[in-house]
């Protein structure tokens, strides 16, 4: 998976930084999921008082998302927006990677009670 994760940043990688402008509204969105889908899964957690492993889990993978599985349908798209579509999923992608590398640390520390 990782090899393949890679090649798909690898062959977008330089459309992504040739497109940065077109993609610079999105971005915000991005960083906005990645803000609040943490303490929505939190929130959802303790509304059904789940134990904590199955609250910190709720919480990430509520926090995280496979937007690779996306590519195919941007692939699919018309050729003229084919790329640019390609090109906001990888970057979803690089934006999601970073942020799950922060989840780890805060996840723990925003589920923290007993089980």
């Amino acid at each position: 998976m990782a090899a393949v994760l890679i090649i798909v940043i690898a062959s977008h990688i330089t459309f992504v930084v040739q497109e940065f402008d077109t993609l610079l509204p999105v971005i915000p969105v991005y960083l906005g999921f990645i803000l609040l889908a943490p303490v929505v899964g939190a929130l959802v957690a303790k509304g059904f008082r789940l134990a904590v492993p199955s609250a910190r889990s709720l919480v990430f993978s509520s926090s995280t998302r496979n937007s690779l599985v996306v590519l195919p349908l941007a692939l699919a798209l018309p050729e003229n927006l084919r790329t640019l579509a390609a090109t906001a999923v990888i970057t979803q992608t690089l934006i999601e990677l970073v942020s799950e590398l922060f989840y780890i640390r805060a996840i723990p520390a925003l589920v923290w009670r007993k089980a």
